[in-house]
């Protein structure tokens, strides 16, 4: 099994962390940029289109939580199910630039920032 490294290439265009998700760790997955099979995923494509890095790049919505994209209902079940919060992470990202958010992640070894509930 992989270890968790601080990897900015490993920051899925959504925010979370692929570097943290058991799918990546197990090599299930190459992780958001190099999963060339994530054709069905709306933000990555509409991520691609545009050349961000992820939606922290974005300048279509002042703010993130405004994307129909991110915040769909996949997302918001994702969302429930998991703890996750991706505005959050976008959000982190915007902050502390990519490098910082990555170590971060690593270093908690987790792929989203905890929702509160």
């Amino acid at each position: 099994m992989k270890e968790i490294s601080a990897d900015t290439g490993l920051i899925a265009y959504c925010g979370l962390y692929c570097a943290a998700c058991k799918s990546y760790l197990k090599g299930k997955c190459q992780g958001c940029h190099d999963n060339v099979k994530a054709t069905w995923c709306k933000v990555r494509t509409c991520c691609m289109e545009h050349e961000y890095t992820s939606c922290a790049d974005c300048t279509l919505f002042e703010n993130v939580t405004d994307c129909k994209k991110l915040n769909n209902l996949i997302s918001k079940f994702f969302s429930l199910v998991f703890g996750s919060d991706r505005p959050k992470c976008i959000a982190a990202i915007q902050e502390h630039g990519l490098e910082q958010y990555a170590s971060n992640m690593a270093e908690r070894g987790i792929m989203s920032i905890p929702r509160k509930s």
